[in-house]
């Protein structure tokens, strides 16, 4: 009964990206759909993870295919950073490291748990070729370790009509910070 329930869960949330991706050309021209489904098909590990970025508001479609490697790429598309990854500081130290005022969890750690890497500032610039999202919201990226170690985390948002990073303490968080994901399937 189980893995029935699980196939129609998976075909649902596999229509819903199909829509998805029909509504947004731009986003990955030049990549055929019923690839995409091949592959999704395959791998029920990933639709695991998709179904996690769709429950928390993500949104996610395709944006590209690693030629070295053939994966189709997702990333979080929502207009705004996911409205069910808010609220986080970056990453388990930073968690540990707050005294008062404890956040549920941290960007990295329910990023571990959903299967999915957070996006890099790369990535992040790319996004926003291919859209505009964020201009109310901002979302944590993956942040160098460099940076890491002297207590920051970098993040993105879209404001003036122009993509800006940031930095900030990885112990802070607020109502309207999240993280936005990428996947390879």
């Amino acid at each position: 009964m189980r893995f029935k329930m699980m196939t129609e869960v998976h075909q649902k949330l596999i229509e819903k990206l199909k829509d998805r991706f029909e509504d947004n050309h731009k986003r990955h021209e030049g990549i055929n759909w019923e690839e995409v489904k091949k592959r999704l098909q395959a791998a029920p590990e990933k639709l695991r993870s998709l179904q996690k970025m769709e429950e928390t508001g993500g949104e996610p479609d395709v944006v590209g295919i690693d030629e070295r490697t053939g994966e189709f790429i997702f990333y979080d598309c929502a207009a705004e950073s996911p409205k069910g990854r808010r609220s986080l500081c970056y990453d388990r130290d930073a968690l540990e490291s707050r005294k008062k005022f404890k956040p549920e969890n941290s960007a990295v750690d329910l990023a571990h748990e959903m299967g999915i890497e957070l996006l890099s500032e790369e990535e992040y610039i790319e996004l926003q070729k291919l859209g505009i999202f964020d201009t109310k919201t901002s979302s944590w990226l993956k942040t160098p370790s460099d940076i890491r170690l002297l207590g920051g985390a970098i993040f993105g948002d879209f404001r003036f009509g122009r993509t800006f990073i940031y930095h900030n303490g990885a112990e802070s968080y607020y109502a309207a910070r999240g993280f936005r994901g990428s996947l390879r399937v």
